[in-house]
């Protein structure tokens, strides 16, 4: 069996995920870390140097590649994942997709803290980060919505 962890950043994919994975004795991918492996660098250098079109096309076929590798794991994918080509739909119909349905204010303030990892934050002062999430987060939640369970 496959499951996809989905949700918006810093709602505790890998975290949830990596105790569903030991919970059911199944293998954990990070979506991003295996992108990352695959590609020889980081994501942040993925995006400066090539952009998000060149990212998101590599996301699917990764995700795609991952499936077709592995019958059974649990994966952490990125929070726009579900958000891109048929993602959603591919997921949904690999296995079980689980959204984990985190509160605007936990995911705020967990990025808080973690600016210094996602340069694309840092430009945010505390106020504007929370109206850019919850902007950001609205627009993903039709596609978040269309898993299979809400966690």
């Amino acid at each position: 069996m496959k499951f996809f962890v989905v949700g918006y950043m810093a709602s505790g994919k890998t975290t949830f995920g990596k105790e569903l994975a030991g919970d059911k004795g199944l293998p954990f991918l990070d979506l991003d870390e295996c992108i990352e492996e695959r590609e020889g660098r980081s994501i942040s250098e993925i995006f400066a140097t090539d952009g998000e079109r060149y990212f998101r096309e590599t996301e699917r076929r990764v995700l795609h590649e991952l499936c077709g590798e592995r019958d059974e794991f649990v994966m952490a994918t990125g929070g726009g994942t579900p958000c891109f080509f048929d993602n959603m739909e591919y997921m949904n119909s690999m296995g079980s997709t689980l959204f984990l349905n985190t509160s605007l204010f936990v995911i705020v303030e967990r990025l808080k803290k973690q600016r210094a990892d996602r340069p694309l934050l840092a430009v945010y002062s505390d106020n504007e980060l929370e109206f850019f999430v919850r902007e950001h987060l609205e627009s993903r939640l039709p596609f978040y919505l269309k898993a299979k369970e809400l966690i």
